[in-house]
């Protein structure tokens, strides 16, 4: 009753309305203007739905460790010997959300259903596939996109979202035209026009903005996926281009006079692009650097990215945007990586699962910088090792947390692998200023 009554009801907010967090924010079946459940799903049916949500948001028991898996399609073992690992969460709320489709199906075929409910279905449950991450769920996520795609005619701003998604879907399966190509459509979606044939033309970046938040918000994350594109697959100058056109894009967006005043979807919002501009300065700096462009030219880049990452993580969480001085262990800001996203974000049910993706990337996002800024500075001639381990402290201060007297570990959200590179990093500068400061 809880899930019914309170989790999935109709957003009431009229200034989440207009920032359209409450079109954001995920549906799990039912009219969009009475929330809930769609009664026609029947008592099964929509036990079903509750159950997947239960599964995906509340976890499956005392226990949230991973367990071996070939249930994701229903088709059998995926070869012998072979075990498919999936987060046990995953596991149930796909298979839920299988169950509650197929009910759905039925329940379609006699004209009952609300024409919503499949369709969101379908993109809960590819979004559930796409978290699996195997090239089988991949597959099978792709198939579920395109069947939303199908209902959608290819109208609208969910259309939009769903065309960006399948770009990104193709972009992981290796298929680089499919990929461009629904990319393109997201990008014409998202100026309120319709989508047509792209003839295999690459998406061209609109000079300006859309006017409306969920359109500003879906063309600038499928601008960043097109960037990560061009430059993981050594399109240097297309690359280029397609950074410097967005953040010029992206410049044209008035932000709010002050993130204090502005109400919280207001700020959100905000934060939203200037998170994502942050991740094309750090793509533009890398493929500048590549490219051979003086370093320092990468290093300015790097430095806007840090420095709006780390406002956007001080503004979801309310730290107040000052980063100790001094080295070692005072420098191992535990509170950067910790703190907690702020009550109104994570107490809205429209809001919260953005603010807490967008503060979880905003961490990642300056520790990346300043780790890169720090590289970079090794290159450089002139640089000090105390400038190049500040750096490096920064990185750390925003990936881990103080386990003692010059010693930390991994923060929640942050990669072992990406940690060990990070540690390494910060140990062998400590150590070459410590080396310094003996002679």
């Amino acid at each position: 009753m809880w899930v019914e009554h309170v989790e999935l009801a109709l957003e009431n907010d009229q200034e989440l309305r207009q920032w359209e967090w409450d079109l954001e924010a995920e549906k799990w079946s039912g009219d969009s203007t009475r929330g809930g459940t769609d009664p026609a799903l029947g008592f099964i049916g929509r036990h079903t739905v509750r159950a997947a949500w239960m599964a995906q948001n509340w976890g499956t028991g005392y226990s949230t460790a991973v367990i071996g898996s070939n249930a994701y399609s229903g088709r059998g073992p995926i070869g012998p010997g072979s075990l498919n690992v999936v987060d046990a969460r995953l596991e149930h709320t796909e298979d839920f959300l299988r169950t509650a489709i197929s009910i759905a199906e039925r329940k379609n075929s006699t004209g009952k259903l609300h024409h919503q409910t499949l369709e969101e279905l379908l993109a809960r449950h590819a979004t559930a596939l796409e978290r699996m991450g195997s090239p089988e769920s991949l597959s099978e996520s792709r198939f579920q996109y395109e069947r939303v795609w199908t209902g959608l005619a290819g109208k609208g701003i969910n259309a939009a979202r769903t065309a960006a998604k399948l770009g990104d879907l193709n972009h992981r399966l290796g298929h680089a035209n499919d990929a461009l190509d629904w990319w393109s459509r997201a990008i014409q979606l998202t100026r309120g026009g319709i989508s047509q044939a792209v003839g295999g033309m690459p998406p061209v970046i609109p000079e300006s903005p859309p006017t409306s938040p969920l359109a500003q918000r879906t063309l600038i994350s499928t601008l960043v996926s097109l960037s990560a594109f061009y430059a993981t697959s050594r399109q240097l100058r297309q690359a280029q281009a397609t950074e410097e056109t967005s953040l010029k894009m992206l410049g044209s967006i008035r932000p709010p006079e002050s993130l204090a005043s502005a109400s919280p979807p207001q700020a959100l919002h905000a934060l939203y692009l200037l998170h994502r501009s942050s991740l094309i300065s750090i793509h533009l700096a890398e493929v500048l650097f590549a490219q051979r462009n003086p370093v320092s030219v990468s290093i300015q880049w790097l430095g806007s990215a840090a420095e709006s990452s780390e406002r956007v993580a001080y503004a979801l969480t309310g730290l107040s945007l000052i980063y100790p001085n001094g080295s070692d262990a005072k420098s191992l800001q535990a509170s950067s990586a910790e703190a907690p996203l702020l009550p109104v974000y994570s107490k809205s049910h429209s809001m919260r699962k953005t603010a807490t993706s967008l503060l979880r990337d905003a961490r990642r996002t300056a520790a990346e910088a300043w780790n890169l800024m720090g590289t970079l500075n090794e290159l450089s001639d002139g640089s000090s090792p105390e400038k190049v381990l500040r750096c490096y402290e920064r990185a750390i201060g925003w990936a881990g947390v103080a386990t003692g007297p010059g010693r930390a570990e991994a923060a929640e959200g942050t990669l072992e692998s990406d940690w060990r590179v990070l540690w390494g990093n910060y140990c062998r500068a400590r150590n070459a200023v410590e080396r310094l400061a003996k002679r």
